[in-house]
């Protein structure tokens, strides 16, 4: 009885493992197929016989991304709209410039977790923990030092040097998803009730409809 007991423990938990995480890829690759008119997942896959080089190739990321914006950054990504042949892989990358001050704003992706490492200047990188303690866990980076960012978090850069900064950073899925929280919150379409806002952030609504005029 006991043994049997013990198999079928091993046997949950083994079920349980395989079905928390991707399934193996069954085939070589699948190149996503923008033509393809069937919803998934993902992506179509394009016939193998058709796929060429270029189907796994950017070219670009030695480009300066344009920082003359508000933010003062420029992210340049590099997923399965930009290498079809990522499709089912699940990962991606980007580059960020940032101007001497910028920053890439607080966001999440609520799909990948991030690990970001600095090619130029020093970045002040973050995230924060999720409720109730909310704890922000934050360093400065420089030169060749690395970060992960937890999946789902919000985090963010900032250049705190008086040059340009840049860095690079790959994601754990072809399409990561991006959630600018100021964004979100001040930009939705149609908006969020100043009243809901004006009680979550404990202001006036007027303060609230400024915002909002922002975005």
């Amino acid at each position: 009885m006991a043994s049997r007991f013990l198999l079928l423990v091993f046997l949950a938990t083994t079920a349980s493992t395989a079905l928390a995480s991707d399934p193996s890829s069954l085939q070589d690759f699948c190149v996503a197929d923008p033509t393809g008119s069937v919803t998934v997942n993902g992506h179509v896959c394009k016939d193998s016989k058709l796929v060429v080089a270029e189907d796994f190739f950017f070219s670009g990321l030695h480009l300066a991304g344009n920082t003359s914006n508000p933010a003062g950054s420029k992210v340049t990504p590099v997923n399965v709209a930009q290498i079809p042949g990522l499709n089912t892989f699940g990962i991606s990358l980007v580059r960020i410039d940032y101007a001497p001050w910028g920053i890439n704003a607080p966001h999440t992706h609520p799909r990948a977790t991030e690990i970001l490492t600095v090619l130029e200047g020093s970045l002040q990188v973050g995230f924060v923990t999720s409720n109730p303690e909310n704890r922000l866990i934050s360093k400065v980076l420089q030169k060749g030092d690395v970060f992960v960012f937890p999946v789902g978090l919000p985090h963010f850069q900032h250049n705190v040097g008086t040059g340009n900064a840049v860095a690079i950073a790959a994601l754990s899925s072809q399409n990561p998803g991006a959630i600018t929280l100021a964004n979100a919150v001040f930009g939705s379409k149609p908006d969020i009730s100043a009243d809901v806002l004006a009680k979550a952030f404990q202001v006036d609504k007027n303060i609230v409809y400024n915002f909002q005029s922002k975005f």
